[in-house]
């Protein structure tokens, strides 16, 4: 990280940067790329629907604070919920090819957003190879968390589509939050778990009372305790996609970084 303080200070202070900098070695410009992203704020309240599918796709979002979900709402009325968005996740990466949002996009709790044209992508990419290399990377590592969604869906049980998606969520919220160990706010009813895994709600319930009677997590009242991450893993079969990624073809790289700079 350059050695500017102020620059420094900024980055533990705003989760985009924040997140930038778990992968990537920021430059002061970059870090002003960023920022500037987020001048503008917008709060939903929870529930509230944010963009619905089909809408003009000419803003992404920047989750300020809060937690809120991508949808899609089959022929018959059913939900697929698609992903999970959390502060410092860029919403809308997808949507650039299209004129038209492909997803809905709801509050799950009361959030701020950062809305900005899409077109403003055009000064990083235009500025800072690297950060475009990244957010390129990023947007990769969202496709391919979706097709472990779709493994988890297709060929396994309750217990492991559960297991899943609690290591999954924190595994992405240790990126921007150092100081979550093995605890962390789950802010999603059981309905919407469901909708992201292909289950009911009755069991979700159930799944989640069995996993805690054998130990594996601990509820308390909002928050979610780990109890056994290795037995959780062994169970979903589950790989930490945002821990590591390859830097090293980055333009300016000079030799393979598959560590995250921590």
């Amino acid at each position: 990280m350059p050695g500017n303080t102020s620059s420094k200070r900024t980055q533990k202070t705003n989760c985009l940067i924040e997140k930038m900098g778990y992968y990537l070695d920021l430059s002061d410009p970059d870090i002003a790329h960023l920022a500037s992203l987020q001048k503008h704020e917008q709060t939903w309240r929870q529930r509230d629907i944010v963009r619905e599918s089909g809408a003009p796709a000419d803003l992404l979002y920047v989750v300020k604070s809060g937690w809120c979900y991508s949808y899609t709402i089959m022929v018959d009325g059913r939900r697929q919920v698609l992903q999970i968005h959390h502060p410092g996740d860029v919403i809308g990466i997808p949507d650039v090819a299209y004129e038209r949002a492909v997803t809905g996009l709801q509050a799950a709790t009361d959030i701020c957003l950062c809305p900005f044209p899409k077109n403003r992508l055009d000064e990083i990419f235009r500025d800072s190879p690297r950060l475009t290399a990244l957010i390129m990377t990023l947007g990769m590592m969202d496709h391919v968390v979706l097709l472990d969604r779709i493994r988890t869906i297709g060929r396994m049980n309750a217990d492991e589509r559960v297991a899943h998606f609690l290591l999954e969520i924190v595994s992405r919220l240790r990126i921007t939050s150092s100081d979550i160990t093995d605890t962390f706010d789950l802010p999603l009813s059981q309905e919407l778990i469901g909708d992201a895994l292909g289950l009911t709600n009755v069991y979700v319930s159930r799944t989640m009372s069995l996993m805690e009677r054998a130990g594996l997590i601990q509820r308390m009242d909002r928050a979610i305790r780990i109890c056994d991450e290795r037995a959780l893993k062994d169970m979903a079969d589950f790989q930490d996609r945002y821990y590591r990624i390859d830097t090293s073809w980055f333009p300016g790289g000079t030799a393979p970084a598959l560590e995250p700079n921590t």
